[in-house]
C-alpha cells in the first residue's frame, strides 16, 4: 500500500527531518543532547528502586533485566505516543507543498529509532558493570528485532497519526493507552510471573515478543526463541500493512482537516 518508490525519491526530505528532529529536541536546553539519556535514566532509577526493594520481583540483578526491556520500550512508546501529532504539528506543510504523507511518521518514528540506538549505550555499560558479559552470536540477532519494532511502531504511528487530524482526541487516549500498556509488557516482571490461565491474553500484546527477544539476547545471553522472533515478525508484518492502509485511506483530505 505505501508507494515504496516515491518514497525513497523522497529519502533527502526524510533524512533533512530526522536531522532537523534530532537537533530541535534539546535546542537551547542547559544540558542538551544528555537528556537523551538522563530521561530514560531517571526512569529506569525510579522503576528499579520500586520492583528491587519495595515490590521486589526475585529477579537477579534486576537493573539489567529491566534497562534490556525499557530502552527498546520508550522508543516505541515515543514513536507511538508522538507519532499523534506528526501530521497535525506539520499542517502548514501539508497544505502547502505535496510530498507522500508518509514521509511524516517515517521520519518521526526514524527520528525515535536513532535516539534508541544512542541509548543502547546504557544497556550495554549496565552489562558490563553487572558482570553478565554477552554471547558474541546471540548480538547478531539485535539489528533483526530492532528493525522488527521499527516497522511495528511505524504501523501503530502510521494509524494514530492520521487518526488524529480527524479526532484530536486521539491524542490524549493514546497517552492513557500508553500508561497502561508499559504495565501489560513483561519489562518489571517476567512471563513466568503471569498467572498461567492469563498468559494467552498478554500473547496478544504485540510488544511481549519483541521485548521477551531483546531480554533473550540481551540479559540471558541466549538466541531467541524461533517461534516467539517468528510471531515477532508476522505482528510487525500485519500491524504495518493495517498502518499503510488506514493512512492511505484517511490522507486523502488532510489538508482540508488541517
Amino acid at each position: 500500500m505505501i508507494n515504496l518508490r516515491e518514497i525513497y525519491e523522497y529519502r533527502e526530505m526524510i533524512a533533512s527531518l530526522v536531522r532537523r528532529d534530532l537537533r530541535g529536541r534539546y535546542k537551547a536546553s542547559v544540558l542538551g543532547f544528555l537528556w537523551t539519556f538522563i530521561n530514560p535514566l531517571c526512569q529506569i532509577i525510579v522503576y528499579s528502586f520500586v520492583f528491587s526493594t519495595i515490590m521486589r520481583t526475585g529477579i537477579e540483578k534486576f537493573y539489567v533485566y529491566l534497562v534490556c526491556g525499557m530502552i527498546p520500550w520508550i522508543f516505541f512508546s515515543t514513536a507511538v505516543q508522538g507519532g499523534t501529532t506528526c501530521i497535525k504539528n506539520q499542517s502548514e506543510m501539508v497544505k502547502k507543498i505535496y510530498f507522500p504523507r508518509e514521509v511524516l511518521p517515517i521520519s518521526f518514528v526514524t527520528s525515535a529509532f536513532v535516539n534508541m540506538l544512542f541509548c543502547f549505550v546504557m544497556i550495554f555499560a549496565a552489562i558490563l558493570v553487572s558482570g553478565l558479559g554477552f554471547n558474541p552470536v546471540a548480538l547478531l540477532f539485535l539489528p533483526p528485532i530492532m528493525l522488527v519494532e521499527y516497522f511495528m511502531a511505524l504501523g501503530f504511528s502510521m494509524i494514530v497519526s492520521a487518526l488524529t487530524v480527524y479526532f484530536r482526541d486521539m491524542e490524549h487516549i493514546t497517552g492513557v493507552i500508553m500508561m497502561a500498556w508499559i504495565y501489560l509488557t513483561p519489562i518489571m516482571y517476567s512471563v513466568e510471573m503471569i498467572p498461567e490461565k492469563l498468559r494467552g491474553l498478554f500473547n496478544f500484546n504485540p510488544m511481549t515478543p519483541v521485548v521477551q527477544t531483546y531480554q533473550k539476547i540481551l540479559y540471558y545471553r541466549e538466541l531467541p526463541n524461533a517461534g516467539t522472533f517468528v510471531y515477532a515478525v508476522i505482528l510487525a508484518i500485519v500491524i504495518l500493512f493495517i498502518g499503510s492502509i488506514v493512512f492511505k485511506k484517511l490522507e486523502k483530505n488532510f489538508a482540508e482537516e488541517l
